[in-house]
């Protein structure tokens, strides 16, 4: 009772609103700005992430030691990674952990898209008027909005999530400087484009990888099953599924959900669709990436995912090299866009969702007519375009050439705009015939050197000849009579 009473005579001295002093003594409208301010001060900046989490702590723990929220100092940290690979859910469990602890708190979401459907002010409005918690006077231009957060946010320490930003000028409008916001401010933000956290002002940046295989299963049941591990009956078909998503959470979720709902007889068919299309949700995150790319890049990021994954990065840029596609810059940019990976190898390296998404636009394009598609990665498909004498308009198409079949020249009349011919080289590639009628083929790449080639007069265009051997005397003896054929020695 005692604590009843102590506790009201403290509020008893706590000094409120007085309806007598307010110019409006109508007690409607008073009841209702004190309900307003009241539903304000409760409202906390907390942000609703999954409750299906998994593995998630190393990432927190990294990431907030970068931030060292003790410190009074300002922090910017970057978090990057592909689309789907759970920076936002990572950067929204430190802004709730840290949220309590600051003057003022702002979560912007979407950065790249909002700024292009309300522009950059819009957002410069949010952060103004989520910091100082209030509706803030509309901005009328970028400079009138960097201003205003440098006068009035300078002295205010702050927590300021930044989800998906994509440009520099994001940064420059919103970020700024250390000095813009006050001493012990922390700034994170999440992007695709690495290149972009290259900037004097970012203290430290972090890149979030995929799921190994334990993880992915835990993630990929608490979706499936509402579990932490598959039901004994359903593990082959798991386990085929986590290989499918290739340790990304987004693709994990997805396939896990959309499994749950659907009755095991039809599992196989729908994993078989899986691994060579992706989930609608997936795609749609992961060609964000890829609609941002210049035209020469798409390009080159198709004939990547088509052909060239586990390829030496020096034979993949000199493949492009004279026909103006600029492929050091591009491959820079799928880089920084997480697009691709250059291992320790110099191999280059792509998500198996990305390949599957690069190949799916293909056959888009093509309206899922093999003999429209731009390229044809599947021997047996090209084999069957052969047969058929289709393909008029393929530029790249991979083949095995074995004794099973014998090619000739009607075989290859129709592909004249065929541009690059990747194949299994063996013995029987000296007995290919028609070849010669490929006058716009530019490249012939062999995986294995075959013992003699075929006669190559007739190709006018080729320009090299890309061997993934070091047997370069042996096809150079070979070439006497062809002088303007080049071997691409660049491995």
């Amino acid at each position: 009772m005692q604590e009843w009473k102590d506790a009201l005579s403290a509020v008893g001295e706590i000094n409120g609103w007085d309806l007598h002093s307010e110019k409006n003594r109508r007690e409607g409208e008073f009841a209702k700005n004190l309900t307003k301010e009241v539903l304000r001060e409760l409202k906390k900046a907390y942000l609703v992430v999954s409750d299906c989490l998994v593995s998630v702590n190393n990432h927190v723990d990294a990431i907030m030691e970068m931030i060292d929220a003790q410190t009074s100092e300002t922090r910017i940290i970057g978090i990057h990674g592909m689309g789907g690979i759970g920076k936002t859910t990572i950067a929204k469990i430190i802004y709730n952990q840290l949220s309590e602890n600051f003057e003022g708190c702002c979560f912007l979401s979407n950065i790249r898209e909002i700024s292009k459907l309300k522009g950059i002010q819009y957002l410069q409005h949010q952060l103004i008027s989520d910091i100082l918690n209030m509706k803030w006077t509309d901005i009328r231009n970028i400079d009138e909005g960097i201003k205003t957060i440098k006068d009035r946010l300078s002295h205010k320490r702050v927590l300021l999530l930044l989800d998906d930003v994509e440009e520099n000028d994001h940064m420059d409008a919103l970020v700024g400087n250390h000095d813009w916001f006050g001493k012990g401010s922390k700034l994170i933000i999440t992007t695709r484009k690495k290149d972009v956290l290259v900037v004097p002002e970012v203290d430290c940046t972090y890149e979030v990888n995929g799921m190994d295989d334990c993880q992915s299963l835990q993630l990929f049941s608490k979706h499936a099953f509402r579990r932490d591990s598959p039901l004994n009956e359903y593990i082959d078909q798991s386990k085929r599924a986590i290989s499918i998503a290739g340790g990304l959470p987004l693709a994990l979720e997805v396939i896990g959900s959309l499994l749950s709902r659907t009755k095991r007889k039809m599992w196989d068919d729908i994993l078989e669709k899986l691994e060579n299309v992706p989930p609608l949700k997936v795609q749609s995150k992961l060609k964000v990436s890829f609609d941002a790319l210049e035209v020469r890049q798409q390009h080159i990021f198709l004939d990547i995912a088509c052909f060239f994954i586990g390829y030496d990065k020096d034979i993949v840029v000199h493949f492009w090299e004279k026909s103006k596609f600029f492929p050091k810059e591009a491959m820079e940019v799928l880089q920084n866009m997480s697009l691709i990976k250059i291992d320790e190898y110099n191999l280059v390296w792509m998500h198996d969702q990305l390949r599957d998404l690069g190949r799916e636009i293909i056959r888009q394009e093509s309206k899922m007519k093999i003999e429209k598609q731009s390229r044809v990665w599947n021997p047996e498909e090209a084999l069957n375009l052969l047969r058929r004498k289709k393909g008029k308009i393929v530029e790249a198409l991979r083949l095995n050439f074995d004794r099973q079949y014998c090619f000739n020249y009607e075989d290859f009349m129709r592909l004249s705009n065929l541009r690059w011919l990747p194949h299994d080289g063996d013995e029987e590639f000296e007995k290919i015939q028609g070849l010669g009628c490929l006058e716009n083929l530019r490249d012939l790449q062999l995986y294995r050197l075959a013992q003699k080639l075929p006669d190559l007069s007739g190709l006018k265009r080729l320009e090299k000849i890309v061997p993934l051997s070091s047997n370069f005397e042996q096809i150079e003896n070979q070439l006497i009579s062809c002088p303007q054929k080049e071997i691409d020695r660049n491995k």
